[in-house]
């Protein structure tokens, strides 16, 4: 194919975002389209063959417009851009940063950054029970704490209670340090990182005080009936098929739960089934319960977190068809 030149008009005031710092967005276009961005004074122009200047272009156009909207054009925003142009999937981006979920307590909003992440938000809206499966960094655990933190602002609920399967992955409870409860902190901090993250250390403190918020592993939900509260359950990949029952049926009237989990990730003895896989065989045809499956495509870390993601699935399966 022929190489062209086209002129693409970026607003000035936008130029120095859509490029990003050091022209690092511009690179990944650059990079991933095999186009040439050439910029004199306020001028920019794109060099390449036909098609691939085409969707440069159209990438571009789909930035502004996030910027219109005041996002924060980061490398996580332009891949995503870039693989939905590319792959023809342009619907997914009249998703992206669609709604604010909550805002932090420094006043940053926290929103759905893919479409199936938007999904995921709407299921949680809609049903009482939502299981949230994909690999890691899809935001699965983040976006769930984010809509309890929300509903427990707005009154909905009076509770927040976020539960892990305390799991032996190579190292025995025993042999750690401390009490019961020093021994199993450790496999809930990444729940007490993202929660206080969200709330500010004033407000987490408060309400742990206050008996508010509960961080607890699942064996402590048994016998327990969970009423007026958003309930998440972390990591459940790692429950057996009878205390993924036991936690189910904690629910009790005007609460909503939340399980999330990375079937790829399943650190049970090799005889025991998953009662997350169990669970979302057995319940996805229930009215009231909602089932989402992130991808690779939803992932929010750094961008090589998704190239680790795609070579163990390829050394898992073989190459995608």
């Amino acid at each position: 194919m022929a190489g062209i030149e086209k002129k693409i008009n970026i607003p000035t005031n936008y130029i120095s975002v859509i490029f990003g710092s050091m022209d690092s967005n511009v690179v990944k276009i650059e990079k991933a389209l095999d186009v040439t961005f050439v910029m004199r004074g306020e001028s920019v122009k794109l060099l390449g063959e036909t098609n691939n200047v085409k969707l440069a272009s159209h990438v571009i156009k789909e930035l502004i417009h996030f910027a219109q909207q005041g996002d924060q054009i980061d490398a996580q925003l332009v891949d995503y851009t870039i693989a939905a142009i590319t792959k023809n999937r342009q619907e997914d981006l009249t998703h992206v940063n669609q709604d604010v979920v909550t805002t932090t307590y420094q006043g940053k909003p926290i929103k759905a950054k893919t479409s199936g992440q938007q999904k995921y938000v709407e299921l949680i809206k809609k049903n009482m029970v939502v299981f949230g499966m994909g690999p890691a960094g899809t935001g699965k655990t983040y976006l769930a704490m984010a809509m309890a933190v929300d509903s427990f602002k707005r009154g909905e609920v009076s509770k927040i209670i976020l539960t892990r399967p305390a799991i032996e992955a190579g190292e025995k409870l025993g042999f750690l340090p401390g009490d019961l409860q020093s021994k199993v902190d450790p496999y809930l901090r990444p729940l007490y990182d993202a929660l206080f993250e969200i709330m500010g250390p004033e407000n987490f403190d408060k309400n742990m005080e206050k008996g508010l918020i509960e961080v607890a592993p699942l064996a402590y939900m048994r016998g327990r009936t969970l009423n007026n509260a958003f309930i998440v359950l972390d990591e459940a990949q790692n429950t057996t098929p009878q205390q993924m029952k036991m936690f189910l049926t904690r629910l009790g009237f005007n609460s909503k739960t939340v399980v999330t989990g990375d079937l790829t990730q399943v650190d049970l003895p090799s005889h025991q089934h998953s009662g997350l896989f169990e669970a979302s065989k057995i319940l996805c045809n229930v009215p009231g319960i909602g089932m989402c499956h992130l991808d690779r495509n939803d992932v929010i870390r750094h961008p090589i977190v998704q190239k680790i993601v795609d070579a163990y699935e390829f050394y898992l399966n073989g190459p995608k068809k």
